[in-house]
């Protein structure tokens, strides 16, 4: 399928939404992760059956999404509520009521969720692609989300690379260091850069066209007590990914309805993962970070096993999932093995496969 773009305005703000396949089709709402946009689906969106109804909006401060503020305090409520303001529009989904099956990448995956516990009857199935821990980005340290420090030090805005912000903002498409957005690319977000193909252009723009400053990616940071120094502030998307605000853990398993959940992750992903290259702890712990206090005091996040306790939880309290491990597949499942995650997104839409 080929992908449109429109212009709409929803929950307050003017949003990008990109939209394929016939109104009538099966609706399917793909929600993009961290420093991309609804172009990062484009590879996929063209794998896909004109049965299905695809709508991909940019988060707010992505793409072409008006660049409004993030309030961390809400955890990732402030991009689900824009999300959620787009299924009653009948010009995106054909229909007013639409239930769609919601793709969450990432970043992304932690806004399905959210769109899951606050509005669990619009939701016919969710499929997570490499999605934060329902504890958050980092700062804990064991499968039940306990904290690491009071504060949660080591996470939010303050753990941002600055050469790679400062590289985003400047709009750098070189590759002449490991922090440029095109190396990130390459080295993060896949296993292989050869997965990429031609489109590392392409998706090298979503990631350029990320808003940064204080608002927006990464956001405020404050001085912290506890190594590695810094905290996360009130404001941006960094810290909006905090576990000192997005903690949704007891919410997910106690939501009345339950669709079901297909979790599909790469097993040499190097952001989403227990040995995660992003997780401060994890970099302390290999020396990257000076001065880190052990693993008694500062342990890695065991994120893979946090989100399988709490999807365990989910089943046992009457919902269902799956979950997928890929073999040599990196953060980004639906470019690196599409014909594996199309055929995952097909069947929880029920739609047989071409």
């Amino acid at each position: 399928m080929e992908s449109e773009q429109r212009i709409v305005t929803a929950n307050g703000i003017t949003q990008a939404v990109r939209v394929a396949g016939p109104p009538g089709g099966v609706p399917v709402l793909l929600v993009h992760g961290n420093c991309s946009s609804a172009a990062f689906w484009e590879p996929l969106v063209r794998r896909l059956p004109d049965t299905l109804r695809v709508v991909a909006p940019d988060l707010r401060g992505y793409g072409a999404t008006q660049t409004a503020p993030v309030d961390a305090t809400r955890g990732l409520r402030d991009f689900a509520d824009d999300v959620a303001a787009l299924l009653d529009d009948p010009s995106l989904f054909g229909a007013p009521d639409a239930r769609p099956v919601v793709v969450g990448h990432s970043l992304g995956g932690g806004v399905a969720m959210r769109l899951l516990i606050d509005h669990p009857h619009r939701i016919a199935g969710l499929l997570l692609a490499a999605p934060v821990s329902p504890y958050g980005f980092g700062g804990t340290r064991d499968l039940a989300g306990t904290p690491t420090t009071p504060d949660f030090a080591g996470t939010g805005a303050g753990t941002a690379n600055p050469d790679f912000v400062a590289r985003l903002a400047a709009g750098d498409r070189g590759d002449d260091a490991p922090a440029s957005p095109r190396n990130v690319v390459r080295t993060a977000y896949v296993a292989d850069p050869a997965a990429l193909g031609d489109d590392e252009d392409l998706l090298l723009d979503t990631v350029l066209s990320t808003a940064t400053g204080d608002d927006n990616y990464p956001g405020t940071s404050v001085a912290s007590p506890h190594w590695p120094g810094t905290a996360p502030g009130e404001r941006g998307v960094l810290n909006a990914l905090a576990p000192t605000y997005f903690r949704i853990a007891d919410d997910l398993v106690a939501v009345a309805h339950k669709p079901p959940i297909t979790w599909v992750r790469g097993d040499a992903d190097v952001i989403v993962s227990d040995t995660s290259l992003f997780d401060l702890a994890y970099l302390g712990s290999l020396g990257a970070v000076p001065g880190w206090p052990g693993p008694e005091e500062c342990p890695p996040q065991p994120m893979i096993g946090q989100t399988r306790a709490v999807l365990d939880r989910y089943a046992a309290a009457g919902g269902a999932y799956r979950e997928v491990v890929l073999p040599g597949c990196g953060h980004s499942p639906h470019l690196e093995r599409p014909a594996e995650f199309v055929a995952e997104l097909l069947a929880l839409a029920s739609v047989p496969a071409a």
